[in-house]
């Protein structure tokens, strides 16, 4: 049975307000005291009301769009999960919208509210990290659901991806079985990247397991990026010179961490071994392609694309769909 979702007199009635006051405060629209509106605010925040911009337009209209909500698209990892996406939907009369996160779970809620408005067929975001209010909302629009990239958490509806913690682990033991001893680790802001922290922690029970532990660690105070693994690998040496693997968060870092190796004169691979994550296209162009993980983003979103049309309906369980991930050996390990 669908959840029953909370109505423009429920919130009223929580607020102590009329009906007409809430609707202006959520349209926008009118006067209303600072204090009234924040009342009406809160309101809406604790139900989880979602107000209906769709009504009075064509329901099988509102019901062609599909919200995609995505961390980011200066990452070329998401661009790829949106080809999948259109990729998934070619053919089908459904239409994407898009919002872009930055990676704020509260710019997440208010994207996903503003998207629940319209009536969406179906709602595509990254990952299972979201706000209290967010996941509530998902759960009660009673729309389909895909959480993309990352099966490690409970999903909503529809999980399409793999496990980074498992990902994380199979790096340290394949390392460790290359020789491997003496581990640096080069992250970045595990507040906004939830996913890179479980592949830390596989990383790091991987290490464990054989009776080993992280000799140093650094992490840039923002994106990552190349320029930042330049850095970032150079600070890593300054406090643990004697390690002779260092493990990026991502390609993009370890790319970094290559050339800081060239302009220093450190034998990439004989003097210090780099492993990142990604498989990005860069990361294989260099003149010693990057060992590291690779996952097919195009294909996490085209799954979750034809999985939703092919079923528009929530169904009664949730479901994970397992993409897998291959680890290359590269050059560089």
């Amino acid at each position: 049975m669908p959840p029953i979702k909370p109505t423009l007199t429920d919130v009223a009635r929580l607020a102590g307000v009329s009906e007409i006051t809430v609707s202006r405060v959520v349209r926008g629209k009118g006067p209303i005291a600072a204090e009234t509106r924040e009342r009406v605010r809160r309101a809406v925040e604790t139900l989880g009301y979602v107000p209906n911009r769709a009504a009075g337009t064509l329901a099988s209209a509102a019901s062609l769009f599909i919200g995609v909500i995505l961390p980011s698209m200066h990452n070329i990892v998401f661009p790829e999960v949106l080809r999948g996406i259109y990729e998934g939907l070619a053919g089908s009369p459904y239409q994407p919208l898009l919002g872009v996160t930055e990676y704020n779970r509260e710019k997440e809620q208010e994207i996903l509210a503003s998207l629940l408005a319209w009536q969406p067929m179906a709602i595509i975001t990254a990952g299972s990290d979201h706000t209290e209010t967010t996941r509530r909302l998902l759960l009660e629009s009673g729309v389909r659901v895909a959480e993309l990239m990352d099966t490690d958490g409970d999903p909503v509806d529809l999980a399409v991806g793999f496990s980074h913690r498992q990902a994380g682990y199979d790096s340290g033991k394949h390392l460790i079985s290359r020789g491997y001893r003496r581990f640096g680790y080069v992250g970045h802001d595990w507040d906004a990247d939830r996913r890179a922290r479980f592949r830390y922690e596989g990383l790091v029970a991987a290490l464990a397991e054989a009776g080993l532990s992280l000799a140093g660690e650094v992490h840039v105070d923002g994106p990552s990026s190349a320029k930042a693994g330049t850095e970032m690998l150079a600070k890593l040496l300054g406090a643990a010179p004697d390690i002779d693997v260092a493990v990026f968060v991502n390609d993009d870092m370890a790319v970094g961490g290559y050339f800081h190796c060239l302009s220093a004169g450190i034998a990439v691979k004989d003097g210090l071994a780099l492993f990142g994550f990604n498989g990005l296209d860069i990361g294989q162009a260099i003149p010693l392609p990057l060992s590291t993980v690779r996952s097919d983003r195009f294909l996490i979103g085209r799954i979750a694309a034809e999985r939703i049309i092919a079923e528009p309906k929530r169904p009664a369980e949730t479901a994970i769909v397992d993409t897998g991930y291959e680890i290359l050996e590269g050059a560089t390990a």
